[in-house]
């Protein structure tokens, strides 16, 4: 039995061998044409992507040229501002200096602080030769632009002060001629208007108020007004008729004087 068995698994074993290569057999088989067809197909496509690869190959060529020229070019202009406006480290100076001064023109609250920024600041980031031509650079030509409007905005405001105390020898127009206060006598009506209805502050027994513009006493602590450019022009109508008016006064009482003289003492 035990030598029966060992036969039916060997013939088994056999059997099962000639299946597999039965197998291998039916798959490996190709015809030549079959054959032929494949060898055709995988020689067009590889012909195709050795066309495409070729194409592909000059493209990134080209590209590789124009990257190489413009990054040149790059390099010439870069050097050329560089030249024309000065080195790497005065450009970092000058950009510093540039930012401080910007702070301070934003920070501008009247005529002396312009004033101020224009002494001190403003010659070196305008001054002839390198600092004038690194001021044109699209980094700062805009910014620069903006400090000179907002510079000038800041000389023609009031000084915004908590009033003027009036000293011996004042008046007015001396007060509002005062570079501190409008740098311009003829502005005096916009203080008056300001004061006539009552002072910021008056020592005991000294005025409140103003009704007379021509009658200021010290240590009255004047109201200065900011004032817009309708606001001063409406102030120097007003001094240009008061002016009118005095004169009109005074030839008056000059005809009124001549005709005195010539009056005899008896009235006939």
């Amino acid at each position: 039995m035990m030598v029966f068995s060992l036969a039916v698994i060997s013939n088994s074993a056999f059997a099962q061998d000639d299946d597999d290569d039965d197998d291998m057999s039916s798959e490996e088989e190709m015809d030549e044409d079959t054959w032929q067809a494949q060898m055709d197909e995988y020689t067009a496509r590889k012909t195709d992507l050795t066309a495409q690869l070729k194409t592909l190959t000059e493209e990134v060529e080209l590209l590789k040229f124009g990257l190489e020229t413009r990054t040149n070019d790059a390099n010439n202009a870069v050097n050329g501002v560089w030249a024309a406006v000065g080195s790497k480290s005065q450009y970092e100076e000058y950009k510093a200096k540039f930012a401080d001064a910007e702070k301070k023109v934003n920070a501008c609250k009247g005529p002396d602080d312009a004033e101020a920024i224009e002494k001190d600041m403003w010659p070196y980031l305008t001054d002839a030769g390198i600092n004038n031509r690194m001021k044109c650079l699209p980094e700062f030509w805009d910014r620069y632009n903006a400090m000179k409007k907002k510079i000038a905005e800041c000389k023609a405001l009031a000084p915004k002060t908590e009033g003027y105390t009036v000293v011996k020898g004042d008046c007015l127009s001396k007060i509002a001629g005062m570079s501190k206060i409008y740098n311009n006598s003829r502005l005096w009506p916009a203080i008056w208007d300001a004061n006539k209805n009552g002072v910021v502050s008056a020592p005991p027994k000294v005025a409140k108020t103003i009704p007379n513009p021509n009658l200021i006493y010290p240590g009255q602590v004047l109201k200065i007004p900011a004032l817009t450019d309708a606001q001063k022009k409406d102030a120097m109508n007003k001094t240009n008729s008061y002016r009118k008016t005095r004169k009109v006064r005074k030839t008056k009482t000059e005809g009124d004087t001549e005709m005195k003289k010539v009056t005899p003492p008896d009235g006939k």
